[in-house]
Order: C-alpha cells, then sequence, then structure tokens
C-alpha cells in the first residue's frame, strides 16, 4: 500500500540516510513512500552506508538510573521541550522516580504508576506525575522503566552521556571487582550503539537483506569472486553491530571478543557480557 510522501518523510529520510532531500524524495517515490525501503534501495545504489536503527529524536527527557544492593533501576521520563528538561523540579522528579522503582521492584511499568508514593501515600506515582505537569506546565510522561537485579558473581557498569540522553550498562560476568572494565564497556557501548551481542543473534532476515544489498552494490563483478566479496560485506555489517565484534573504542587493536579474553587472562578467570543495555532518548 502506497503510503503518502510528505515532506516530514523526507527530512526523516535525510536525517536518517544522510543523502540529500530531492534523491530521499525519489528514493521514497520509486518505493511507494516507504522509508525503510527507501534506505534499501539508497544504499543498493552507493548514496547511502549502513543505517542505525534510531532515526531522529521524536522527544525531549532525561534517562536516570538508581540503584541499590539488589538491583538497578532505569527510568526514562519525557516532557515536550527541553527547556523543561533541564529545570530542577522536573530533574528532581525523575530522580524521585528512579528511587522509588529500585526500591519497590515493579513487575511493570503500569502497575509502578498505580503504586502509592513513598513520600506521600496519599498519591499514586500517577497522582504524582500530575501534579508536576501541574506545576511544570507541560505534559510529561514516565516512557519507560527496567529493573535489572544485581548477581553475584557479576560486576557492573554504567555510563550516562550528555546528561543523561544516553545511558548504557554492562553486566559482566566474571566475578565482583570488574567495575572499572564494566564502565569501559558501558563507555563504548553508549558511543557505539550495538543493536546485537554478536552475529549469531542476528536475525536471519535481516543478514538476508544485507546480502541482497551487498550483491546489488557489486554487480558486474567476476562471479567467482562475488561470494568472497559479499561475505567481507557481511562481515564488515557484524563489525558494526555486534559488540563483541567491534572494535574497543580506547584501543581499535581489540575487538570487545578479544579484550575480554585478554582481561580475563589477567585475572585467571573467563569474562564475559552476560548483558547490555543501550537507552537514547526518544528512542
Amino acid at each position: 500500500m502506497s503510503q503518502k510522501i510528505t515532506a516530514e518523510r523526507v527530512k526523516e529520510l535525510r536525517e536518517r540516510t544522510g543523502v540529500g532531500m530531492g534523491k530521499c524524495k525519489e528514493a521514497l517515490e520509486k518505493v511507494d513512500g516507504d522509508i525503510e525501503k527507501a534506505i534499501d534501495y539508497l544504499r543498493s545504489t552507493g548514496m547511502a552506508s549502513a543505517v542505525k536503527k534510531e532515526g531522529r529524536e521524536t522527544n525531549e527527557g532525561i534517562i536516570f538510573l538508581a540503584e541499590n544492593d539488589k538491583a538497578i533501576a532505569l527510568v526514562e521520563v519525557n516532557a515536550e521541550t527541553d527547556f523543561v528538561t533541564q529545570n530542577e523540579k522536573f530533574k528532581e522528579f525523575v530522580h524521585q522516580i528512579a528511587e522509588e522503582a529500585v526500591a519497590q521492584q515493579p513487575s511493570s511499568l503500569e502497575a509502578f504508576m498505580q503504586q502509592k508514593y513513598s513520600k506521600d501515600p496519599g498519591l499514586t506515582m500517577d497522582q504524582y506525575r500530575a501534579l508536576i505537569v501541574q506545576s511544570l506546565g507541560e505534559n510529561i510522561q514516565v516512557k519507560r522503566l527496567l529493573i535489572l537485579p544485581k548477581t553475584k558473581d557479576c560486576s557492573f557498569g554504567i555510563y550516562s552521556h550528555m546528561g543523561g540522553k544516553i545511558v548504557a550498562i554492562i553486566e559482566l560476568e566474571g566475578g565482583i571487582g570488574n567495575e572499572s572494565l564494566a564502565r569501559d564497556l558501558a563507555m563504548h557501548t553508549a558511543a557505539e550503539a550495538p543493536e546485537y551481542m554478536s552475529s549469531e543473534e542476528v536475525p536471519k532476515e535481516i543478514v538476508v537483506r544485507e546480502q541482497e544489498i551487498a550483491r546489488e552494490q557489486i554487480q558486474g563483478k567476476p562471479a567467482n569472486i562475488v561470494d568472497k566479496i559479499i561475505e567481507g560485506k557481511i562481515n564488515a555489517f557484524y563489525d558494526q553491530i555486534c559488540l563483541l565484534h567491534q572494535k574497543f573504542i580506547k584501543d581499535n587493536s581489540l575487538s570487545i571478543r578479544a579484550l575480554l579474553e585478554q582481561e580475563g587472562k589477567k585475572i585467571g578467570k573467563p569474562l564475559k557480557i552476560r548483558k547490555f543495555i543501550r537507552w537514547k532518548v526518544g528512542s
């Protein structure tokens, strides 16, 4: 079904690919307005390189976390303008939301918003939010909430960037005492935005799509080298989107997998990233 090609749709494609407005409009016209298909078209014709999923930011807000001995709570709270997100009352509200979440460890965001606010039990968390809306004059929403339980054999690394616009967490298996390495890995994750842990996790349909794009890019090459070229492009794709394949930002002679092996040998224990989390406001 054809989608209307609006100026906003062209602008979004421009922001996601870096290609000029005119070429973006042409690409959308060729694929009936479908942005994802337009991205594939621009890549297959060589006009755009690999594009991250994030696209443009659609909300203003702050990501904040709180932790205790048992868990880490991560929350994103959105407002209409960046002006409000910089307001001290808004920041205090986000702080209180995170502290309440880590203390209560709710099963879901919906359940959490109906729980009582410990500092004023006459209010639910959602009623507390409504008071902040009245005070600041903007629609304010708690967009998402994550509770990450702590385990005894893991070190946790946390990195917040751009005043809470991007936050990354690494859960590093291999015993406590590796917090410095875990934080470096969290900083790497914030900067490099991996989408998967390893190539084994990338869905088959995405790999097939990348292979098709690569094949379009190398039309006319001798048949005996086509498969090798495609394999090289897929490996480069993995190096971009898979955390363990990425080059470590503090030492690009090492992949993250090689870094873990190196650091594990130093302490005499295997190190493994059990989980990585990367949140960006609005994505």
